[in-house]
C-alpha cells in the first residue's frame, strides 16, 4: 500500500465515523477492504485516487481469479466500500469522475434469516442446568434475547444500569451509537432477577464489573463465549447445526412476533433497525411458516 492511500484510508474511515457513528466492526471491515484493494492497485503501479473502471474491474477480475472466487456478499460489501469511498472523494473534490459509474452492482439475493420454532426455542431455553450458577446465566441470557431480539454484541455489552427491573425494560446502544428502550417481559424479567440476586455474586467471587453477564473468572461475556454457548445448548436438545447461528434468537424472536401478529413497524423498533426493508426480510420467514401450518392443518392444504 502507497503511503498516501494509508493516509486516505485513514480520513475516510475517520469521515464515515464522525458522520455515522458506525460500529467498530463495520469501520474494521470498511478499512480491510480499502486496505486489500490499494495493495493490489500498488502492484499495478496506481492508487486509489487514480484507478479507472479498467483498474476497478481488473480487481474484481482478480477476486474471482482466486480458488473458490469471491462470495457474493463479500463482493457486495465490497462495492458498497468502494462506492462510499468514491463518493466522499468526489465530495472532497479529490476526483472529477466516479470511476465506478459504468460498473454494475452485484445481483441482490434474497438471504432468509435462519430461526427456529417455538418449541426448539422452548426446548434450548430449558436446557441450562438453572441450579448452578453458570447454567442460571445461561438460562437468563437466553430468556433477555428471545424477549427482546437484542444483538449478541448488545446482549453482551449491557450493564447493570441500563437494566430496570421495577420497569422491566433495559436500555440498549445499539449500531450508530443510537439509544432504543426495549421491554423486557415478565418471564425474563423474572430470570434475570434470579440471576442477578445469586449467581452472578458467585460467580464474581471478588471481582467487580458492571457488567450483568459475566464469566466464571469474573470478567465480562463475549460474544465468541455467547456462540459456543449456543452450539453447546443446541447439541445437547438435538437442534441441527444447520439452524444455529449467532443471532438465532434474535431471529425467532421477529419471526415469532409477527407469526403471532405484531406490526412489523414494531418489530422494526424492537430489533432497532434503521430501514424498515430490513426488517421486511422477517415477514418472508413468517409467511413460510403460515404456508406450512395451512397445509398440515387446513381440510384442502
Amino acid at each position: 500500500m502507497q503511503p498516501s492511500d494509508a493516509a486516505l484510508i485513514d480520513e475516510f474511515i475517520d469521515a464515515l465515523w464522525l458522520a455515522d457513528g458506525l460500529s467498530k466492526n463495520t469501520l474494521a471491515a470498511y478499512r480491510n477492504d480499502l486496505a486489500l484493494f490499494s495493495g493490489w492497485l500498488a502492484g499495478a503501479g496506481t492508487s486509489i485516487v487514480g484507478a479507472d473502471e479498467t483498474a476497478i474491474n481488473g480487481y474484481l477480475a482478480h477476486l474471482n481469479a482466486r480458488p473458490g472466487g469471491i462470495k457474493s456478499t463479500s463482493q457486495r460489501r465490497l462495492m458498497a466500500t468502494l462506492r462510499r469511498c468514491y463518493r466522499w472523494l468526489l465530495d472532497q473534490g479529490r476526483l472529477q469522475a466516479d470511476p465506478l459509474l459504468n460498473i454494475d452492482k452485484p445481483p441482490t439475493i434474497s438471504r432468509f434469516p435462519k430461526t427456529l420454532s417455538e418449541k426448539q426455542v422452548e426446548d434450548l431455553l430449558g436446557a441450562p442446568d438453572v441450579n448452578a450458577p453458570l447454567g442460571l446465566r445461561d438460562r437468563a441470557m437466553f430468556e433477555l434475547l428471545y424477549a427482546t431480539g437484542l444483538r449478541v454484541s448488545e446482549l453482551v455489552g449491557v450493564r447493570l444500569f441500563e437494566v430496570s427491573l421495577n420497569d422491566n425494560v433495559v436500555r440498549v446502544m445499539g449500531k450508530g451509537s443510537k439509544e432504543r428502550l426495549v421491554p423486557l417481559g415478565e418471564v425474563a424479567a423474572e430470570w434475570l432477577q434470579r440471576y442477578v440476586a445469586g449467581a452472578r455474586n458467585d460467580l464474581l467471587k471478588q471481582h467487580v464489573s458492571d457488567a450483568v453477564f459475566v464469566t466464571a473468572r469474573g470478567s465480562g461475556m463475549t460474544r465468541q463465549m455467547f456462540w459456543t454457548l449456543v452450539k453447546k445448548y443446541a447439541l445437547k436438545v438435538g437442534i441441527p447445526q444447520q439452524r444455529i447461528s449467532p443471532h438465532v434468537l434474535r431471529h425467532a424472536f421477529a419471526t415469532h412476533l409477527l407469526n403471532h401478529g405484531a406490526d412489523l413497524r414494531v418489530v422494526q423498533l424492537l430489533l432497532g433497525h434503521a430501514d424498515i426493508s430490513t426488517t421486511q426480510v422477517y415477514t418472508h420467514v413468517a409467511r413460510e411458516r403460515l404456508k406450512q401450518l395451512h397445509h398440515r392443518h387446513h381440510p384442502r392444504g
